[in-house]
């Protein structure tokens, strides 16, 4: 049973184990928890890139990085590179989206091809294969990914003016004497935001939402919409009344050990020594960062439970498929950094919840899956729930259908890539810029680091959960290395290059030369006769 609609939710920058249904001691989640206790919760989703851009077009193509090119933040996916919206749209469903993608376009192959911004699928392309209901990148409203975005007109259409409105409002925090203080500094991390929670981003973007799903019913046509937050990423700021609802007290002890920065891998010393990581390192930090970041979660749930009331009133929940994601983790100290990027557990894995309303997948509803899924599994997922066909010539994930519904499939190891080029990790170790290259292998017990140019790195998450210890130059885990990098090099050796033609296109097409008259290899008449009367007899007489 095909569903009819999907709404795919994502949070920017969410850690797997910041719900309460993941176990976290103190936060409050519960509609993302209904949501889970409706559906299937992984607890071994994995991003393709632990960073914003890289890893949200492996979502949106459903293909690992190693293939659609785009490798770091503002990276422009090539035009062409065939997205999710384009495989909907050839069985007649909408990619709609509200919010972020971090998608940059490609306006120089655009323009090579001829290919006008401003036309239908000037707009298809360069919004990475979505229709832009709302874009709005935050971050960076003024910059390259969406300038000007509608959210500033709202808050100056109520009253908050400014010129940069995100910012100095949403963003911002009320400080002495009539001081502005910015949300950037980790300092005011503590202060609520000077925006009411009403006009919040998180508030904006839940309500836009439901205006397309208002909209689109009345239209007819089966939808796919990508609701995409851009909270809890940073400035970790929030409004009232979420700006002091966790405190210090609600803050889980820091995973870090004196042993990871002795003799730590070069790559590794290196971000250690960032600045987004030196901070979080200071005394105090985390326990005024992190209740707002617990502030954030619990106030994108609130709206969360706002809007799944919202599907039932609506009539929509019946045949509405939830998923609920996050691009990529957030360190918040762990590991003695900050930010994400590397990959350890709390930067690479992600939760993933997915809730199918059919009967078909009631045998698994409220259950905990620990199948080995990576992020470009959604893709083929949702082409499957909406009945499209396969695609393994070009999506390289897997359709979650069969788990979702009872079946069963194994993964024997996930992958994910970074580019650090852009990091000083590159300038610290004198690494050209073409070798600036990390892929993870982790087959659910080890996992191992290639670093291009160095040794690599090795965790074994059984005996230490929290990879404090680096077995990568371990002369007694030779054979596991060995193990691993087969696995990657077998990945490796099998890219899905050729996205034009299908394997079914390959098999249909194969021997039929003769059905053309190229008569490679024949001597005279009567081979050929003899040939066809051959294939006659082997098809059955069907013709051609």
């Amino acid at each position: 049973m095909a569903v009819r609609n999907i709404l795919w939710i994502m949070c920017d920058q969410l850690r797997f184990d910041y719900l309460s249904c993941a176990g976290h001691p103190s936060i409050r989640t519960p509609n993302i928890d209904a949501l889970a206790a409706r559906g299937v919760r992984f607890t071994r989703a994995y991003v393709q890139s632990p960073i914003c851009g890289p890893s949200r077009m492996s979502f949106y193509t459903g293909r690992y990085v190693r293939s659609h090119g785009s490798t770091w933040n503002g990276f422009p996916l090539r035009a062409g590179e065939p997205t999710l919206g384009d495989h909907l749209n050839e069985i007649g469903v909408r990619n709609v989206l509200v919010g972020k993608t971090h998608m940059k376009a490609d306006l120089e192959g655009m323009r090579r091809l001829g290919i006008d911004p401003g036309t239908t699928i000037g707009v298809h392309v360069s919004q990475c294969g979505f229709e832009p209901y709302e874009r709005d990148d935050g971050l960076h409203p003024d910059g390259p990914y969406s300038p000007n975005p509608p959210y500033d007109d709202y808050l100056r259409q109520h009253g908050f003016d400014a010129a940069n409105p995100w910012e100095h409002w949403a963003n911002s925090a009320d400080g002495e004497a009539g001081a502005i203080l910015s949300g950037w500094l980790l300092a005011h991390a503590d202060k609520a935001a000077r925006v009411p929670e009403e006009r919040s981003e998180t508030a904006y973007m839940t309500n836009r939402a439901m205006q397309f799903m208002r909209e689109a019913n009345a239209d007819g046509r089966p939808w796919c919409l990508h609701l995409s937050y851009i909270k809890p990423h940073w400035p970790y700021i929030v409004p009232a009344p979420y700006h002091d609802m966790y405190g210090a007290d609600d803050v889980v002890p820091v995973v870090r050990s004196d042993r990871e920065k002795r003799d730590p891998h070069p790559v590794y010393a290196s971000y250690m020594q960032e600045r987004f990581s030196e901070v979080f390192a200071r005394p105090g930090v985390r326990e005024r960062v992190i209740p707002a970041y617990m502030g954030l979660i619990t106030q994108i749930d609130d709206h969360l439970g706002r809007l799944f009331a919202f599907l039932d009133e609506e009539g929509l929940a019946d045949s509405t498929m939830i998923v609920f994601t996050s691009d990529h983790g957030d360190y918040l100290g762990d590991h003695w950094l900050g930010e994400k990027e590397l990959f350890h557990e709390v930067s690479a894995k992600i939760p993933l919840i997915v809730a199918d309303p059919s009967p078909d997948a009631d045998v698994t509803r409220g259950t905990v899956s620990d199948a080995l899924v990576e992020a470009i599994d959604l893709a083929p997922t949702f082409l499957d729930a909406f009945g499209g066909r396969p695609k393994p010539h070009i999506l390289e994930g897997r359709s979650l259908m069969p788990l979702v519904r009872g079946e069963d499939w194994q993964r024997r190891y996930v992958i994910s890539e970074y580019d650090y080029s852009m990091r000083r990790a590159r300038t610290d170790n004198g690494v050209p810029i073409a070798d600036c290259r990390m892929t993870m292998v982790f087959d659910g017990r080890w996992k191992l680091t290639h670093v291009e140019g160095f040794q690599p790195m090795l965790h074994d998450l059984d005996s230490d959960p929290d990879e404090f210890v680096d077995l990568g130059a371990d002369d007694a885990h030779a054979c596991v290395r060995d193990r691993l990098y087969a696995a990657m090099f077998a990945w490796a050796r099998t890219p899905k290059s050729r996205i034009t033609v299908s394997d079914a296109d390959i098999a249909a097409a194969y021997g039929r030369e003769l059905d053309a008259n190229i008569l490679i290899g024949y001597w005279d008449e009567a081979d050929v006769d003899a040939a066809r009367a051959e294939r006659r007899s082997r098809d059955g007489d069907k013709p051609g």
